[in-house]
Parts: C-alpha cells; structure tokens; sequence
C-alpha cells in the first residue's frame, strides 16, 4: 500500500485525509515515481474548494508538482529508466502529496545533480509560472516591472529573473517580506491603499509591465501603473485582466527546461523555508492558503 493525501468533498480543509491506496502502476507513456518532495500551491486549496471546477471524482489526490526517483517504466517510454531522478507533474488524478505516484514521460525532466529534490519540486508549477510571467513581452534591459503579491513563491522567484534581466522592479506584499524581497535588488511597497502613489512615485511615466498574483480589486488598483493595458498579466485572475485590456498567462512548452537552467546555474533560489510530513499536509496548505508565506513550501514524505 501507498499513501496519498487526498479530499473527499468540495470545500474547506475538514474534507482533507491522508488515505491508503496502491502503489499506482505507471501506463503506457508514463513513469513510476516514489515522490522525494512535492511543491505546495495556492492552486491545491482552490481546487479542493471548487474554485477550478468540480468535475473531478472524489476522493480526490492532491499535490500539483513533485520530485522523486524512477521505480517503474511504462510501455513506450524512452529516455528513463528504474533509478532515475525526476521532477515534473503527475499524472491526471495522482495527485504529488503521496509516497508514489505517476506522471507523463513527456512532461518529466531530468533532475540536475545539483539541484535538491526539494528545489526540483517547486520548479513544475511554480517556477515555471515566474518564467512564464515574466517573459510575457519581451522587454531590454532597464525596463520597469512591478509584481503585485511578491512574497510568495512564484512572486519571489519572479523578482530574482528580473534581476537576471536588469530590469527595474518593484515589489508589492506585506511588510514583512520587505527584507526578502529587497535583497532581490527590487523596491518594495507594502500591500495596502497607498500602492497605486507609491508606485507612480517611483515611476511616473509608468511601468512596462504588470505581474499580478493577487487578482480582484487589487488588480484594479494598479493596472492603470502599465503603459499600456496588454502590458498586464494575471495568474490568478485572467477573468479581471482581460476586463481591463490585459491578458493570462501564456504557457511555454520550453519554460520547465530554461527555468531549471537557471536555477542549476544558482541565478534563481526557490527559496525553500518550510518543509511538511504527508501527515502534516494540512498545515503546509494552510501556511500557503492564508499568504503568509515567504518563498516555497514543500512536502516531504
């Protein structure tokens, strides 16, 4: 038997269980993995409450991105084999917070030597969601970017690739991320009221372009600060973005592989600061649910 941390009902935490079940048997196209670490993401508790649809059967697997070691090859697969170490996304309805599960060959990545497991297990989602988020334009050197939620995971590693790229950043989160996030080399305003000032003071002609992790009407109150509209784009809230003439995220199929370049070459730090048993899953989604977490949490089993 495996364990796997599941929930078994649309809704909040209560619904969350740490369950036995088989040891899933990779299928053709499809690797077998005993989990080393598994990244936590404000995307597990959103969909555990409904928020990106209900179609899924309970109980359902939750955990988004892992790391882990080969144990079993599926018909068809090339390029793996028992013993390799990994990082990807499982496999639909496998869910990472688990001792094993599956994922897509074609989704997986050789995990560098120099990269821990726990630094593999944010780079799936998470990092790939700051490369994608701030290579949504192409902007040179210099250029002004502000990132609206930086604290977290995504938002930090999103301020150190502007740094890579020289660019001008400001960062807006609670205050007690400051020190964090200004020892990227990005300004720092805290979250709150005053931002849309705050911000024209340090650029006002405005910003080249506007990262949102929060959505809703703190969205609103700053993407009039982009030069232009379609120089704003949400992860959380694409809905708002485009009401205001901005756009998503746009997913590059070449994101995993260029992050993890960057991260092997110690250019970005996931900045791990907590790690989680499976039995104690609930309290990483909770510490994440709640933003006050700084950088990456992940789940060790």
């Amino acid at each position: 038997m495996s364990l796997v941390y599941v929930f078994n009902n649309y809704g909040g935490p209560e619904t969350e269980a740490l369950i036995d079940r088989d040891a899933p048997v990779p299928g053709p196209g499809e690797i077998g993995l005993e989990v080393r670490a598994a990244g936590v993401n404000p995307a597990d508790w959103k969909l555990r409450e409904g928020q990106l649809g209900r179609g899924f059967a309970v109980p359902v697997p939750m955990g988004q991105e892992v790391s882990g070691v080969v144990t079993a090859v599926g018909a068809a697969v090339e390029g793996f084999k028992v013993g390799d170490e990994v990082f990807g996304v499982p496999a639909p309805g496998r869910g990472g917070f688990a001792e094993h599960t599956t994922m897509r060959a074609s989704e997986a990545l050789a995990k560098p030597a120099g990269i821990s497991f726990a630094d593999a297990a944010t780079i799936p989602v998470a990092a790939t969601a700051a490369y994608d988020l701030t290579h949504v334009v192409d902007l040179d050197a210099g250029s002004s970017v502000l990132i609206l939620g930086a604290g977290g995971g995504v938002g930090y590693m999103a301020a150190q690739i502007c740094a890579v790229h020289q660019f001008r950043t400001v960062t807006v989160a609670s205050e007690a991320k400051r020190e964090l996030l200004e020892a990227t080399g990005a300004s720092f305003v805290p979250s709150g009221a005053g931002v849309p000032d705050a911000v024209r003071e340090l650029f006002p002609e405005g910003v080249d372009l506007v990262i949102d992790l929060v959505g809703g009407q703190a969205l609103r109150d700053v993407a009039g600060l982009a030069v232009s509209p379609d120089r704003v784009v949400s992860a959380p809230d694409p809905e708002t973005a485009a009401e205001l003439g901005g756009t998503s995220r746009s997913t590059n199929p070449e994101s995993m592989e260029k992050i993890t370049e960057v991260i092997a070459y110690e250019l970005v730090d996931p900045h791990v600061t907590a790690t989680f048993p499976l039995d104690r899953v609930r309290e990483a989604l909770a510490a994440v649910e709640t933003g006050h977490a700084a950088g990456k949490i992940v789940v060790i089993p």
